[in-house]
């Protein structure tokens, strides 16, 4: 069994699209973190840079316990167990690796800070907004440019790297960005979509 400690964020979502794709059996503990659940020791002691999502695994790669944090690492050690959704192909690995650093790298700390600029922040800070989407806006057309000929990141097969990026994507209207401005993504966009454990995993946790 695996215990997933989350909330709410394209973060979170990328682990319970790997765990919905891979029907791993797992149990949700929701860290609110608008309450300051991830503050918490118990929380504190598997995800020590306090942020979600967080995984402990009762069986781990000796049989024994383990504990990780990081969205990244969680998918590469999820798809390491499992066999699926990191190709096996030398070249195509390349490919979801540098895709999965990429996002972890630039779409999601870049997006992360547009959302706030637009949406959180208590004052304007218009050089912040501007930035912002506008670096947003760069990423989203790096990855127009890179799907013009790929049904998915790593070519024909879904990957981790997919399920990593989607979750920010999908969060375009915080960032300001027109799909129809990238329609090579709102393809890709709804390609994912139509699968049903992409259409679950980005529903836990209901944070409503």
């Amino acid at each position: 069994m695996i215990d997933l400690y989350t909330w709410g964020t394209p973060n979170g979502r990328k682990v319970t699209i790997m765990l919905e794709a891979c029907g791993l059996p797992y149990q949700v503990h929701r860290i609110d973190i608008g309450a300051g659940d991830q503050f918490a020791p118990e929380f504190l002691a598997i995800s020590p840079n306090n942020r979600i999502p967080a995984i402990t695994d009762s069986e781990g790669p000796d049989g024994e316990p383990v504990s990780l944090f990081e969205s990244g690492a969680i998918l590469l050690y999820l798809a390491e167990k499992t066999g699926r959704f990191l190709p096996t192909d030398p070249r195509q690995k390349i490919i979801c690796m540098e895709w999965l650093m990429w996002q972890m790298g630039g779409f999601g700390p870049m997006l992360g800070q547009a959302h706030h600029f637009n949406r959180f922040a208590k004052e304007d800070v218009p050089y912040g907004k501007q930035r912002y989407t506008t670096e947003a806006k760069r990423l989203w057309g790096v990855l127009d440019k890179h799907l013009q000929h790929r049904d998915y990141i790593c070519g024909t097969a879904i990957s981790i790297a997919d399920f990593a990026i989607y979750p920010w994507a999908c969060r375009y209207e915080w960032q300001t960005v027109e799909l129809s401005d990238f329609p090579t993504v709102h393809r890709w966009m709804q390609r994912l979509a139509a699968e049903g454990y992409i259409t679950k995993g980005m529903q836990i946790p209901d944070t409503r």
